[in-house]
């Protein structure tokens, strides 16, 4: 049972992880954060997708700087205290990205600051036309590469555009967004729910090892040196699924069909 989140399995191999603070647009706070890590530490084995999104019109607010709960150190702390309190908030980011399980982030309202960081850490994104994002810090005065950002944005949309949207914290609408690449796709709000649902299940139809090793090969290739290391770790992955039963059974119906 969890206070902040909605854990559910509508589908065979699909987890949707609900962040459930609807009065507050789904701003973190502390006992956010922590369910978040427990919860992405312990998806099931028998699960092959995960769907992130949020309860009522906003997706995630960033972090709740009203009611965040213990933890937050206030404007006289030193410096060493906000670094622990930074890498904390920066933990939630790469828990996405070191889950063996792809997770589709279906945005479906305002998606600002480290709400933005859970987004980008998706593997893929779509989002309703009422979504909104932004990097709020730089607004408050603060650096606006945080939890990520300056790692993922560029590598989605590029350095030109993350730039932008990092060094001026502008609104940036549904639209641009599917126009800039930072969502794969643009659905109505009745449709977002269904369609993050077809995507994960569809996902979750296909060889679990086969989608884990293509997870890795993307953000693992994203970064390589060059082709050569990258066809190697594609070449490796090959010969490690293909020896699978679950390969092998699909090689025989592909046949057969």
């Amino acid at each position: 049972m969890t206070e902040t989140l909605l854990v559910e399995r509508p589908h065979a191999g699909v987890l949707v992880v609900t962040l459930n603070r609807p009065s507050r647009l789904n701003a973190i706070n502390d006992m956010m954060r922590r369910e978040l890590i427990k919860t992405f530490a312990s998806v099931p084995d028998d699960v092959t997708a995960v769907v992130l999104t949020g309860a009522g019109r906003g997706f995630c607010s960033g972090i709740d700087m009203r009611d965040f709960g213990p933890g937050v150190p206030d404007d006289a702390a030193p410096a060493i205290d906000r670094l622990r309190f930074q890498e904390s908030m920066a933990a939630l980011p790469r828990a996405i990205r070191q889950l063996r399980q792809p997770v589709v982030a279906a945005v479906n309202g305002p998606c600002v600051g480290g709400g933005l960081a859970l987004c980008l850490a998706a593997d893929i994104r779509i989002c309703s036309s009422a979504a909104a994002f932004g990097n709020a810090a730089i607004l408050l005065g603060l650096s606006g590469a945080e939890m990520g950002m300056s790692y993922h944005l560029p590598r989605i949309v590029g350095t030109s555009v993350a730039a932008d949207w990092m060094l001026t914290g502008r609104t940036v609408s549904a639209h641009e967004a599917d126009r800039r690449g930072l969502v794969s796709e643009l659905v109505a709000p009745d449709r977002l729910a269904g369609r993050a649902l077809e995507i994960a299940s569809a996902i979750a139809e296909l060889a679990p090892l086969g989608v884990q090793l293509t997870k890795r090969a993307l953000q693992v290739n994203t970064d390589a040196t060059g082709l050569d290391a990258a066809v190697e770790l594609e070449n490796r992955n090959q010969v490690l699924s293909h020896a699978t039963a679950d390969a092998a059974a699909r090689r025989h119906k592909w046949a057969r069909d």
